[in-house]
């Protein structure tokens, strides 16, 4: 169990209770370290700039600022890390919204305990994690955007095609570090530059055109 890696967690709800309950079932995992709750879309960005969490589950449906709120503002401070929407919410429109914005999944609370665990350590190991039921509607999605999608692999530099590849296969900014033997902060600029170029404002859109194009 030496080798065991133990993920920080923060947890962004405005419901007391059901932060509670989510902090007393990561407890019982031995690989998960709930570190912060809050019920306030403005203090969460507080929060992860003090822990740097490895993985924040986020509220969609939050009064004032709401959950996608949340994200863009977590996102434009440069927090990478993965980012959960977790709501009761089955629409098209939010699955959508929240991708889009640079979630890193989407699980619906009406999840059993034992498939929110699995699924945040998915999320952990770099894979996108979302309520199965809602993966036909974000695949028609995004496919249909991506058909009409105008983005060109030629405008990469070979190592922005390398970070690409690599981002589709559900790696982390960590583990893409790793394996191509630069910095974090080096992948966090290619990463935002390869986004830029490509016009796609997350992970999953850029994953899912590069998919849906057969490029190799």
């Amino acid at each position: 169990m030496s080798d065991m890696v133990v993920s920080d967690i923060i947890i962004i709800d405005d419901h007391p209770m059901l932060r509670k309950g989510l902090i007393q079932l990561l407890e019982l995992e031995v690989d998960f370290n709930p570190v912060a709750e809050c019920g306030d879309g403005k203090q969460a960005v507080e929060l992860a700039q003090q822990y740097e969490p490895d993985l924040i589950l986020l509220d969609l449906n939050m009064p004032g600022f709401s959950g996608i709120d949340t994200l863009k503002a977590l996102r434009a401070a440069d927090i990478d890390a993965r980012i959960l929407m977790f709501t009761v919410s089955d629409a098209q429109e939010d699955v959508v919204e929240a991708f889009k914005w640079g979630a890193d999944g989407y699980l619906l609370k009406d999840m059993e305990p034992e498939q929110i665990v699995e699924q945040l350590r998915q999320a952990l190991t770099g894979q996108m994690a979302i309520s199965p039921e809602l993966t036909n509607i974000l695949a028609s999605a995004i496919r249909h955007k991506s058909t009409i999608h105008k983005a060109n692999i030629n405008d990469l530099t070979s190592r922005e095609k390398q970070v690409l590849k690599l981002i589709a296969a559900g790696q982390s900014n960590k583990l893409i570090a790793r394996k191509l033997k630069i910095s974090e902060g080096t992948v966090k600029v290619h990463v935002k530059r390869v986004l830029s170029k490509l016009n796609m404002k997350s992970r999953v859109e850029a994953a899912v055109w590069l998919v849906e194009n057969r490029i190799s």
